[in-house]
């Protein structure tokens, strides 16, 4: 057996149950409900067969059939009526149901703590929160009613037959028993073939995901056929795991309706003989044979419901793999007032500090920050440089609280992290990543995602400080254009996205080099802003290119998680050789520059090596 074979059986234990039953104990008195119309069905069904042979009975009497008929009619609407409103209940249940699910799931990725969540890939997640909660549907909404329902339609159909005639009802029990024998074999197939198909389509979605996010990549390197192959053969898998369930659940209806057609027409034949022989009434075998073409319900109806559970076991056992996603306590701890204002910016703590702060990743051979101190000035721009894996990622997410250290301080305007709850801490600072990710919806709803309260004087306030205002004004709908109808460039998204975290000016501004990806015209802008926010509070950037490291106020040089030196770019240049090195792998003129050389240094920057920003400082991976 193969491991992803293995991985495939999925058996009726508890613990997925469990997950099953999560779903379904809000709903538990619909569920009731259900249970109860289902029940009115089943004895209207149950009693009809007996109300037909009341019928065949007055036949010849001379007795009124008027009573029996109406009684006939009148089981035929009970049906009816219990029938349908089972239906829409149901109906109605299973979209809670999926909606529950999906709200669950949605909560526990987006306020899960960041490493938890970032060990699956997005694809993965996606189809956890849409095609498993699907399979979710009728196993946490109908299973219970139906499995109640099919075992009292079962067990009573059993009784009325041996009640009409126990030699018939003997023939019959005999197809039932080799009909269930075969499908306790057949069914936990249908549950291992249907869980490896999701795991292929969650598969699938990753590939799928990670080529779309790189398609400029994929084209110049002339890789569509083999990126087409990848993801088809996970399409493929998929498809080859559906189509062996799609055998198997068909394979065990064909047994159920077999098994129950060649019973009846041992009863036909065992019947008719009886009749033949006197032994027998007419009235009571139409009546059996009501019964039996009515058992094939139940037992379709059981066969049904364990297919259905076997693949909601099979979502549940991977909706419950993301059990092990944390949530992220943000409330918990005090709040903070704002520091000092500017003006008294020379007074108290700094706004941030780091003291002997170190952090290990599971499975890393070594600390990515390693006993770190830094002291982050409540007003100034502090630049974070150094070699790829030198931990300056990691201080961000240390700071940001993405991540917990496992030794030392961190403290906000003096007071320990610790003792703040993790809104407060992320309250003061505004961050913008080096990817500068937009989101769905509008411009100006990705302007308003941190501050929703701001005010549209406010969003034309930030494009503005980043040149963006003439921009976005030529857009078909101005701030209300989507972004995907956009046809902004990778450095004006980025330039949103720096416009995002100004709208209204932060404490504490966090930039994993927010000029990486801009012309030097425009990064000239950008650089300005870093300026007024440094002002008016605190700056800290990991610096990917020359301009942003001259223009800092302080440059903490990084190495294997420890500050390996501090200065201006001058001072750095003379005394620190691993400085220099990196200054002169951009074949940059190292002259100390002015603020008003310092864009046109960047200019020859640019000239020189398109690929600078990597060698100076590429942000070491969490």
């Amino acid at each position: 057996m193969t491991a992803s074979e293995e991985a495939g059986r999925v058996p009726l234990r508890w613990e997925n149950l469990r997950v099953l039953w999560g779903f379904v104990r809000p709903h538990r008195r619909v569920v009731g409900v259900g249970i109860v119309l289902g029940l009115g069905t089943t004895a209207a069904s149950l009693a009809s067969p007996l109300a037909v042979k009341r019928v065949l009975d007055t036949v010849g009497t001379g007795a009124s059939m008027a009573g029996p008929v109406a009684l006939l009619l009148a089981l035929v609407v009970l049906s009816m009526a219990t029938g349908l409103a089972q239906w829409v209940l149901l109906g109605r249940l299973a979209e809670h149901i999926v909606l529950d699910a999906r709200t669950s799931l949605v909560d526990r990725f987006l306020r899960g703590r960041l490493g938890d969540v970032q060990r699956r890939t997005p694809g993965e997640l996606v189809t956890r929160v849409t095609s498993d909660t699907v399979l979710l549907r009728e196993a946490a909404s109908s299973s219970a009613v139906l499995l109640v329902n099919g075992v009292v339609s079962l067990v009573g159909t059993v009784l009325l037959m041996a009640v009409l005639d126990v030699q018939l009802l003997l023939s019959t029990l005999v197809a039932i028993v080799v009909v269930g024998v075969l499908m306790g074999v057949l069914m936990p197939r249908i549950g291992a073939a249907q869980r490896r198909a999701q795991e292929a389509v969650g598969e699938l979605g990753s590939v799928l995901e990670g080529s779309l996010r790189a398609l400029r990549t994929v084209k110049a390197s002339r890789a569509e056929d083999r990126q087409v192959a990848e993801v088809v053969a996970r399409a493929q898998e998929s498809a080859r795991f559906s189509i062996r369930a799609v055998w198997v659940a068909a394979a065990a209806w064909a047994v159920a309706g077999g098994g129950i057609q060649l019973a009846i027409i041992a009863i036909l034949g065992i019947g008719a003989w009886r009749v033949e022989q006197g032994g027998l009434a007419v009235s009571t075998l139409v009546a059996f044979l009501l019964y039996a073409f009515g058992i094939v319900d139940p037992i379709t109806t059981l066969t049904q419901t364990f297919t259905q559970l076997q693949s909601g076991v099979a979502a549940a056992a991977r909706i419950r793999e993301t059990e092990d996603v944390r949530a992220e306590d943000v409330h918990a701890g005090r709040t903070l007032v704002a520091g000092p204002h500017p003006s008294d910016a020379g007074e108290g703590p700094p706004v941030l500090e780091l003291r002997g702060v170190t952090l290990t990743y599971d499975g890393a051979p070594a600390p990515a920050v390693d006993g770190l101190d830094l002291v982050v000035p409540r007003r100034g721009h502090v630049a974070l440089v150094g070699p790829s894996g030198a931990g300056k990622t990691s201080t961000f997410s240390l700071v940001l609280r993405f991540v917990d250290p496992d030794a030392g301080t961190l403290l906000l305007d003096g007071v320990p992290f610790d003792e703040l709850s993790v809104d407060t801490v992320r309250a003061r600072l505004g961050y913008v990543e080096q990817e500068t990710p937009l989101l769905a919806g509008s411009v100006r709803d990705n302007l308003l995602f941190r501050h929703p309260e701001a005010d549209e004087a406010e969003l034309w306030s930030a494009l503005r400080s980043v040149r963006l205002e003439a921009t976005v004004r030529a857009l078909p709908e101005g701030l209300d254009t989507p972004v995907t109808a956009t046809s902004l460039s990778g450095g004006e998204r980025q330039r949103v996205a720096l416009a995002r975290a100004v709208v209204r000016t932060p404490e504490v501004l966090l930039l994993d080099e927010a000029t990486a990806q801009l012309d030097g015209l425009t990064e000239l802008a950008i650089q300005e802003v870093i300026r007024r926010v440094a002002g008016q509070g605190a700056v800290v950037t990991i610096a990917h290119r020359l301009s942003t490291v001259v223009d800092a106020d302080l440059i903490v040089l990084l190495e294997a998680g420890r500050v390996r030196a501090t200065g201006t770019h001058a001072e750095l240049l003379a005394s620190d050789e691993l400085y220099a090195e990196l200054v002169a792998a951009l074949r940059i003129s190292t002259e100390v520059l002015g603020t008003g050389d310092a864009a046109d240094a960047d200019d020859d920057a640019h000239a020189a090596d398109a690929g600078d920003a990597s060698m100076v400082a590429a942000a070491d991976a969490p």
